[in-house]
């Protein structure tokens, strides 16, 4: 390609993506979308990224880079104004099918078949996240991927996900946003990681109507972090500024970062300045609002199209009659995108439209509520811009008005209806955690093995064998947190591994739990198996809106275009103090769903859980209890095989009495009580509920309720925390509440954080004298003369 045709369809690019974004705005002011957000002033800025971005590297970035995404392929300007009206098909709408609001971008890594794309033969962009900086986390896992690739021989034909670790991961980010903890963890650690990110930052001085003076320390990004500059003696990152309307600046600095990560795997900032919004922050409202007549002005001027076309112009690279013919032929491209988009979701929508009105239509000729019926109809049939929701709401209103009027055109229309939720469900609901064949739900489980060879160990020493097992087994699973390498983490989970299995294998981190959780996700992304360690469940706090905007919704907001089975360990409940004896679980499970929530009793039962796992392709927090790994368990002798089947739970004892739900740590205190009880003549049935997302996916538990017809609920986290979620588990989803002879209660912490000390902990967290006094009071109200009050 000549250097004058290269110009020119730059040229065309960032004029064809002004007219989409010019476009977008006014269709949503016309009310063909709800919400718009867009990327126009920061178009010569993602073009000159894209011209370095190669097959197999990662971009994550947010919801300006519209432009960005065109020029490397993946998007077209159709493709964008269908997710500006949430097509929900997939093939029109590849990011999210309709899930995403507009200016969420992102590539499909995963085939429908469940089996990984081949990433090196493809310009990749995570799921992007509307909160601010929570790309950013991510972007480090991306990065670290490319050392491991590189660093680790091991790894070498993973042909499928790396070229030798020659992959370089893209951030880009606003001005604002650079003021979140996030950025400044992740530029941080990609410091001392000494991994290849290009980080952009396209500064147009403003956070919606906030300006840098607010956010930034000397109103500059790049001069707040002028500290991290590498020099001759200290590594560091790359710092370079460039102005964003220059477009041979622009390009060229974009080609020097790329070379210094690429080739010399040195995270590099690159900050963007003089970026103008001509159209201001999105469609809430106008920039005119906060922005001085002077700025308008100095924007209007500084327009990086404007000042591409005088370069041009000066060049003599195009006349302005040419100029102008290209961006004509640019805004007829950008309108038959948006009719074209338009067409195919208004398509998409009729035949469902048609088939209401015609069933509704039938059921009104022979109905007493005939002309409310045909109204109904005529609204469906005439509306403007009728949607889904609109169609059933429609059937939903008939239907009441038949309800005492039997007809094949009645049940015709209630068939239809449920026909239709069948697929909204899938429009909408679906994915939330893997549907493919390597669902963590569909691995079956392996019992443990024993022998007169297995010998009593301490629990860790379960964990470290399995971890051990692991490493060995698959080169891609790597360990890294707080203390997990040298010492072989605070509990001795990896004692001696980093020793036997290398520093890139089992790591050590430094304090910064949410960088810890994004390595885990973009390497995850990139086909490997990390295990990162939380060091207490208190401190998963940190790291929950990571978890929980990112991790958790990513399956959902894809439609299963992406996974990252990230396997994330922590261990809580009972230790010792406010910080450090935990239980949060409801905040967790209700925070999370998209990531499975697992609770092991004991270490056996945790080291079956990563098995199972690491098996999978879905991700998964795994709690294990903080005071068991001292206790004496049997060594399984196929520690690195065996498996504990998900949403499975299992019967620790059985009873004629009452059902006991329970979990992790609490095992140990209710067989304690259970036992207690056994001597005054009341059976408890124990039941281990071992996961809590999933929750008892076959209905198990309710059929202990039928022979007991008493139930509690005992854990450790605070009162309609965790047992809230167990009991409407238990009894609206099993329906268990009619076979219930008592009040169905919870055994839970105080609402407080527990205290410290022994003292502490038993009069903050349940205990076997309250679970025995609990369940004997049950029992005295069913016999007072078998069981006397005690108090």
């Amino acid at each position: 390609m000549s250097v004058k045709k290269e110009i020119l369809d730059d040229y065309r690019l960032a004029v064809e993506s002004r007219e989409i974004s010019y476009i977008g705005r006014k269709e949503v002011f016309m009310g063909k979308a709800k919400f718009g957000i867009f990327g126009d002033g920061k178009e010569l800025a993602q073009i000159a990224m894209a011209k370095v971005f190669r097959d197999g590297d990662f971009r994550s970035g947010y919801y300006r880079d519209q432009t960005f995404m065109m020029a490397i392929g993946q998007m077209t300007s159709q493709q964008f104004f269908a997710q500006l009206y949430a097509h929900t098909d997939v093939e029109a709408e590849p990011a999210s099918a309709g899930r995403m609001m507009n200016g969420h971008f992102g590539t499909r890594t995963i085939q429908e078949d469940g089996e990984w794309k081949d990433l090196t033969k493809m310009k990749n962009s995570a799921s992007d996240i509307s909160c601010t900086a929570a790309q950013v986390p991510r972007l480090l896992g991306f990065a670290y991927a490319s050392k491991l690739y590189r660093e680790n021989p091991a790894l070498h034909d993973n042909k499928k996900f790396s070229v030798n670790g020659n992959e370089v991961a893209f951030g880009t980010i606003g001005n604002a946003s650079t003021a979140e903890g996030h950025f400044f963890e992740m530029m941080n650690a990609a410091g001392v990681l000494q991994v290849p990110v290009v980080m952009g930052v396209w500064d147009d001085e403003y956070g919606i109507s906030v300006p840098n003076k607010y956010q930034t320390t000397k109103s500059s990004i790049s001069k707040a972090m002028a500290g991290f500059q590498r020099d001759a003696n200290d590594k560091g990152i790359e710092i370079m500024t460039v102005n964003g309307w220059d477009y041979v600046a622009l390009t060229e600095t974009f080609r020097k970062a790329d070379k210094i990560a690429r080739e010399e795997h040195v995270p590099v900032l690159v900050h963007v300045l003089e970026i103008t919004q001509p159209q201001g922050h999105s469609t809430s409202g106008s920039h005119e609002r906060y922005k001085s007549k002077e700025r308008l002005d100095w924007e209007n001027e500084y327009d990086c199209n404007k000042k591409m076309r005088e370069w041009i112009l000066s060049e003599k690279l195009a006349t302005d009659q040419e100029l102008d013919i290209i961006e004509d032929e640019c805004r007829e491209i950008a309108k038959n995108a948006r009719n074209n988009a338009w067409k195919e979701y208004r398509d998409s929508l009729q035949k469902d439209i048609d088939t209401a009105v015609s069933v509704i239509d039938s059921i009104a000729d022979r109905s007493r509520s005939r002309n409310k019926l045909l109204s109904i109809a005529k609204s469906l049939k005439e509306g403007l811009n009728v949607n889904k929701l609109d169609v059933t709401r429609a059937s939903k209103k008939a239907l009441r008005l038949v309800r005492e009027e039997p007809s094949k055109s009645r049940d015709m229309l209630i068939y239809w209806l449920k026909e239709v939720e069948k697929k909204r469900h899938d429009e909408y609901s679906s994915s939330l955690y893997s549907e493919t064949k390597y669902s963590a739900l569909k691995v079956e489980a392996i019992a443990p093995q024993y022998s007169t060879k297995s010998k009593m160990v301490d629990g860790r020493e379960v964990m470290q064998a399995c971890f051990d097992a692991a490493l060995t087994r698959d080169p891609r699973v790597f360990a890294i947190g707080e203390d997990v390498g040298k010492i072989g983490d605070v509990n001795q989970g990896f004692a001696g591994l980093q020793d036997k299995h290398g520093e890139l294998r089992v790591t050590d981190t430094g304090i910064r739990e949410t960088t810890i959780i994004g390595q885990g996700i973009g390497s995850a992304l990139r086909g490997l198996r990390p295990i990162v360690e939380i060091q207490y469940l208190d401190y998963v706090l940190y790291t929950i809106q990571t978890l929980s905007d990112d991790l958790a919704s990513l399956s959902y907001r894809t439609k299963g275009g992406q996974r990252a089975p990230l396997i994330i360990r922590t261990r809580g409940h009972r230790l010792e103090g406010i910080w450090h004896s935990g239980s949060p679980m409801g905040m967790i499970i209700n925070a999370i769903r998209g990531v499975y929530v697992l609770v092991p009793r004991n270490m056996t039962q945790a080291a079956g859980m990563y098995n199972t796992m690491l098996q999978s392709d879905d991700a998964a927090l795994i709690v294990e209890s903080l005071n068991g790994y001292r206790l004496k368990e049997r060594m399984p002798d196929n520690v690195g095989e065996y498996t504990v089947q998900i949403g499975q739970p299992e019967l620790l004892r059985e009873g004629r009495d009452i059902t006991v739900v329970t979990y992790g740590s609490m095992c140990r205190i209710v067989m304690e009580a259970a036992n207690q009880l056994a001597e005054y003549g009341v059976e408890l049935e124990v039941i281990d509920a071992q996961t809590l997302l999933p929750f008892d996916v076959n209905h198990s538990i309710v059929e202990s309720v039928k022979k007991t017809n008493r139930l509690i609920v005992a854990d450790e986290d605070v009162p309609g925390g965790a047992s809230a979620f167990i009991l409407q588990k238990i009894l609206e989803e099993q329906k268990a509440y009619q076979f219930l002879d008592n009040q169905p209660i919870t055994i839970t912490a105080k609402e407080h954080r527990p205290a410290y000390g022994s003292d502490g902990d038993y009069f903050s967290k349940p205990n076997a004298e309250e679970i025995f006094d609990k369940a004997y009071e049950i029992m005295s109200e069913v016999d007072p003369e078998l069981y006397p009050s005690i108090y």
